[in-house]
């Protein structure tokens, strides 16, 4: 493997040791903006023949671009989910970090607003929508997974260390990997990042990666294709989509 590409050598020696197939998807948050940017995001997943879930502000997105993304979706909808990522990614939090359905909010506030977004996003997508929610800043409470119940929804996508609301009938897809992680406000270098991929293979857990197109430039995508290449060719390693995951 070339230097370029040496990041991915602890992420591949994780999976020749895997006992198991490790599956892997790749959830893209904050649909509605920077269309352009997940335009060329999409093309690129595309060309690598591997799934993206796409998280949709629900007062971001255009019918407009709406109408795009779902002439994608049908023409290869194997390779595009598409779910609700909050309402309109507005904290309402003033103490404490910032969240869109955090401690300050009551479970009919939290309910309308979901149920406005999820109604906007059925009218644009109809059966394409996926019955999945993620909550912006990947915070919320129980009252919120208590309103995704009652609003038919089956699977909440959060980070990995957000303790589990532990609801009969809401299954958690969590994020494992952060495409910008931080540490000491610094981004990780793509060597540690192939490390962090690479302990979580061996955890022998599905891995969700969470990407933000509109912080992504070429580079960005670049380095991502010789992730996509390397969890293509590899026997045990499968790219899915969230209600794949969810489904076994």
């Amino acid at each position: 493997m070339s230097s370029v590409t040496a990041w991915l050598d602890p992420v591949g020696q994780a999976l020749d040791e895997s006992d198991t197939p490790i599956s892997f998807f790749f959830r893209d948050d904050d649909v509605g903006w920077a269309n352009d940017e997940l335009r060329a995001l999409l093309a690129h997943f595309r060309r690598h023949s591997v799934p993206l879930d796409l998280a949709a502000i629900p007062t971001a997105l255009t019918a407009e671009f709406a109408e795009e993304i779902r002439a994608a979706h049908d023409e290869a909808p194997a390779l595009i989910g598409i779910h609700q990522h909050g309402f309109s990614h507005t904290n309402h939090e003033v103490l404490d970090r910032k969240c869109e359905f955090g401690v300050s909010r009551t479970h009919e506030e939290q309910y309308w607003d979901i149920q406005l977004g999820k109604m906007k996003l059925d009218a644009m997508f109809g059966f394409a929508f996926d019955p999945i929610f993620t909550p912006p800043w990947n915070r919320c409470t129980e009252i919120t997974g208590e309103c995704l119940k009652e609003l038919g929804f089956h699977i909440l996508s959060r980070d990995a260390t957000a303790p589990s609301l532990a609801l009969s009938g809401l299954k958690e897809l969590p994020i494992s990997i952060d495409w910008f992680a931080k540490k000491n406000g610094e981004r990780l270098s793509f060597q540690s990042l192939g490390m962090l991929i690479a302990d979580t293979v061996k955890q022998k857990q599905h891995i969700g990666i969470m990407l933000h197109h509109e912080l992504m430039n070429a580079n960005d995508r670049e380095i991502l294709g010789d992730l996509l290449v390397l969890l293509n060719m590899h026997r045990l390693s499968q790219c899915k989509l969230m209600t794949e995951i969810a489904a076994v």
